[in-house]
């Protein structure tokens, strides 16, 4: 768990590089950093409980760290979900372009999903839109349907070659 909430830090250094909102960047690196100090205390945590006797104390604390790093890595979700939105610029073809082009799926998956509940014509009596019951699509859930990965997430989503990452057209 903690090296998985490494990656996830990892994860965020490499969207907040090429975030074009200098805002949304600063929040996404300090939820990384965030991340990253939670896991290596987890790890060491882990590292001490196994070593020494079986105690309620430091079976809470192992439990209270790893409940803590799982709501670090939902802000840097979050903070992801909001620099992706703002806008990525286009990394250089290497093993950030695949953060690149995970982040822009997702980007798609959304505006596909907003621009599918906008063209819902029905209303209700003050004449507003009705929304479906379907919940747009989150970073957090697409991270949650991949395997997990060494290096930065999902290996198996290819860069689409036609479109960049600013393009917002569906």
């Amino acid at each position: 768990m903690a090296s998985d909430g490494k990656v996830l830090a990892k994860f965020g250094h490499v969207v907040a590089k090429h975030c074009l909102d200098r805002r949304c960047a600063a929040e996404l690196l300090c939820a990384a950093e965030q991340t990253h100090t939670i896991s290596s205390q987890l790890s060491i945590v882990a590292r001490v409980k196994a070593v020494t006797a079986e105690s309620k104390s430091s079976s809470e604390l192992l439990v209270n760290n790893a409940q803590n790093l799982i709501q670090a890595v939902l802000r840097v979700l979050k903070a992801a979900e909001a620099a992706c939105i703002k806008g990525l610029q286009q990394p250089l073809p290497d093993s950030e372009a695949e953060v690149a082009a995970f982040c822009m799926h997702w980007r798609k998956t959304l505006l596909w999903h907003r621009a599918k509940e906008s063209l819902n014509s029905d209303r209700d009596k003050l004449g507003l839109r009705k929304t479906r019951a379907s919940v747009e699509p989150t970073l957090t859930a697409m991270v949650q349907e991949q395997p997990p990965q060494t290096k930065y997430t999902p290996k198996h989503l290819k860069p689409i070659k036609e479109h960049t990452i600013m393009d917002s057209h569906l």
